[in-house]
């Protein structure tokens, strides 16, 4: 007759062997679209931000920035009256929210709660990715034009220094512990500031990658993954400054994402599809999906509590045969009031 101990062992053992395919089902479980919010309204856009306070992604949008409703997608307000807006950060000691304006090289303050605008500051020339550093108390403004980055007081919103960083900047990521890293899209590098000296400390090539525009961070494992023109992501160890492994992505990245719960990296690529990739073993990554979006949801944001994905598009019509002074690149119109925002999860 067995045990009390014996069939203890055998209930936890049944238990056990129960729960291992729904652990790997849920381990396995694919990202898709789950909703699609039309937004509407006219203008391109560029990064978005995820304010975990209040449940809100705010999405740079041409002159303003739009403001919506994580849960149900409904646009709660608009930040008004800014120009070619590019990146949003958040200051939740202060409750200030910073965004970046190109057209007039400024950063601007504003209320987290209320939208209400406090200030604007003067930044380097082409206003562009912006963060914000716990470490430090500062917000940094990425200056494409000025190959420069511009630290804001995250109290004040006053301006209070702008460093030249040796190429032109795309995004960064602050490690929170005092150190900012930022791709240098020109010359294929990754610069470090030391955020309490507000200087420049290293500068590392990330070649085979060319143009790096999107970066991530895994703090945990000092890593960086850069989202690079020439279809690859680049992983970086930030302690040496080299290069670990490169991964297949899609085509016109513009932002990536780590999730330190689940392990995976994601690039969102313009073509139409988010990369996902994962630390198979030590130093090699695998892309484990390629989840299909639309054409032009090239910027996306993470909630790392949900693990949902964010990223927003619209549909275009057809492209110029010619070049203009407006349009030097020739990109397709967007049709009216087709801008939404997609919703991933699993």
């Amino acid at each position: 007759m067995p045990t009390v101990a014996t069939r203890f062992l055998r209930s936890c053992a049944l238990l056990a062997s129960a729960a291992l395919p729904l652990a790997a089902q849920s381990a396995a479980a694919p990202y898709h679209v789950i909703a699609a919010h039309v937004l509407g309204g006219d203008g391109g856009w560029d990064y978005l931000a995820l304010d975990t306070t209040f449940h809100r992604v705010f999405v740079a949008r041409s002159d303003r920035v739009m403001v919506i409703d994580e849960q149900s997608g409904k646009l709660l307000g608009e930040i008004t009256g800014l120009h070619r807006t590019h990146g949003v950060a958040f200051d939740y000691h202060t409750s200030h929210g910073f965004v970046t304006g190109s057209g007039d090289s400024s950063v601007t303050m504003f209320d987290l709660a209320t939208l209400k605008v406090l200030g604007t500051a003067r930044a380097g020339a082409g206003a562009d990715g912006l963060i914000f550093d716990e470490a430090s108390g500062h917000a940094f403004s990425f200056n494409g034009g000025g190959n420069s980055a511009t630290i804001i007081d995250g109290v004040t919103g006053a301006s209070l220094a702008t460093i030249a960083l040796g190429g032109r900047p795309e995004f960064a990521v602050s490690d929170g512990a005092g150190k900012v890293y930022a791709n240098l899209e020109d010359s294929s590098a990754i610069v470090e500031i030391d955020t309490k000296t507000n200087r420049v400390t290293r500068h590392w090539s990330i070649a085979p990658c060319e143009s790096p525009s999107g970066l991530a961070i895994d703090v945990a494992h000092h890593r960086l993954f850069s989202g690079c023109e020439n279809k690859m992501m680049a992983v970086t160890d930030y302690r040496s400054g080299k290069v670990i492994t490169t991964i297949p992505i899609g085509g016109g990245v513009d932002a990536n994402r780590y999730d330190p719960d689940t392990g995976l990296a994601f690039s969102s690529n313009g073509e139409g599809s988010i990369t996902v990739a994962k630390e198979t073993t030590p130093g090699k990554f695998t892309v484990v999906q390629t989840i299909p979006t639309a054409p032009g949801a090239r910027t996306m944001e993470l909630d790392l509590a949900s693990h949902r994905l964010f990223t927003v598009t619209a549909r275009f019509g057809p492209a110029p045969l010619q070049a203009t002074p407006e349009n030097p690149r020739k990109r397709p119109p967007i049709l009216p009031n087709s801008f939404e925002l997609l919703v991933l999860g699993q």
